[in-house]
């Protein structure tokens, strides 16, 4: 079997399974997803973070993350991989575009992911008229930290929520073939979900997004300051390949993210 695509995702979407999704940062721990049956491994810019010890997801440069997604690409075999597109490498279109496709052809990467709303759509249109595929990134946006104030939820206030249904809607206009939500309301998720025909993947968004993704850091227990929305795999498990296979088998089942691991 080759590897996963667009299409096997929006095929998953059709037939109401969801879909696995973690962050790999290595090639060991991109083989060792693949065994696991995750679909989707994030090179993330979380990276920054649980790799490099940064507080932000600021400082990563593209380097990093052709560096990573090289390495990613190298341990798996099955999973799509989707690169983020590092702080201010996409303000522009063309520098959008120069950089995205840096991440496609030197990194191995098969779909790129930009933090933003509806201001994006001129950078997504002209990235999927030129055979890059884009997955968008609403909610909370990391790499906007210091104007959101902090680690927040998104989305609560009817006008808030509305800017992000109007910014789904501009950005599957515009061509995006996948979408993260992250830190919403979880009603608010299942209408985004619903009302678009590309996958959705959660994460803080409840169970009813078309997929989930976790920073692999948080689902292992192993940075110390898990977030409300992740939970320990490996504790219960005993092994990192167990702790994997109960993510990959939580997400499908849908017991995973549970009521406390979500917003209102």
């Amino acid at each position: 079997m080759g590897r996963i695509s667009i299409t096997d995702l929006k095929r998953l979407k059709g037939s109401g399974e969801r879909i696995a999704c973690l962050t790999a940062y290595d090639a060991t721990f991109a083989r060792l997803c693949d065994r696991a049956g995750v679909e989707v491994l994030l090179v993330g810019d979380s990276l920054g973070m649980v790799i490099q010890g940064g507080d932000t997801t600021l400082e990563v440069r593209l380097a990093d993350m052709i560096y990573h997604t090289r390495s990613v690409q190298r341990g798996s075999e099955r999973a799509i991989i989707v690169t983020d597109m590092p702080f201010m490498s996409y303000a522009t279109p063309p520098a959008a575009l120069g950089n995205a496709a840096r991440l496609l052809g030197e990194g191995g990467a098969q779909v790129v992911k930009l933090e933003g709303g509806a201001w994006l759509a001129e950078c997504v249109r002209l990235l999927c008229e030129r055979g890059i595929p884009v997955c968008g990134h609403l909610g909370l946006t990391p790499q906007s930290i210091h104007r959101l104030g902090g680690y927040r939820v998104q989305g609560r206030a009817p006008e808030a929520a509305e800017a992000l249904r109007r910014d789904a809607e501009a950005l599957c206009r515009a061509g995006a073939q996948m979408l993260v939500l992250e830190c919403i309301p979880r009603g608010l998720a299942a209408e985004i979900t619903a009302s678009v025909d590309i996958p959705v993947i959660g994460i803080g968004a409840g169970r009813d997004c078309d997929g989930q993704v976790l920073v692999l850091h948080d689902m292992l227990g192993v940075t110390g300051r898990s977030p409300r929305f992740s939970k320990d795999f490996l504790a219960p498990a005993g092994s990192v390949p167990g702790a994997l296979a109960a993510y990959v088998r939580e997400v499908k089942s849908g017991s995973f993210p549970g009521p406390e691991h979500g917003f209102d």
